[in-house]
């Protein structure tokens, strides 16, 4: 539990700072709870490099992570995740995850670039 409570502020400090580099390596932690922590803060770096960093995190084994990933996809605008987003709004396994992609799906599919 204290590693995690370390990380949320290095993940945060980085995400402030739009250190992509450091959140794209934590994105690949064995733990759950912090790459579901990297991609809420990928939520907040509104780049194309952010988005594309989200990709990957869709596909994650945990569905916290694929839900979460798909809400930072929307909160950046990110319209380059448009069709990751929908295959998890209407095709994941996980009710929770379908939920949170559907409403991310709705604002990048409306979302004006």
């Amino acid at each position: 539990m204290a590693r995690i409570d370390g990380l949320r502020s290095k993940i945060a400090k980085s995400a402030s700072k739009g250190k992509l580099d450091t959140l794209v390596k934590l994105a690949n932690d064995s733990d759950d709870e912090v790459r579901f922590e990297v991609a809420m803060a990928l939520g907040q770096v509104n780049s194309y490099e952010s988005g594309m960093a989200l990709i990957p995190l869709m596909r994650d084994p945990s569905p916290m992570v694929r839900a979460a990933a798909a809400t930072s996809a929307a909160d950046i605008g990110a319209k380059h995740c448009l069709e990751y987003v929908k295959k998890l709004a209407f095709g994941d396994s996980d009710p929770n995850v379908r939920l949170s992609a559907k409403a991310a799906f709705d604002v990048l599919k409306d979302h004006v670039v």
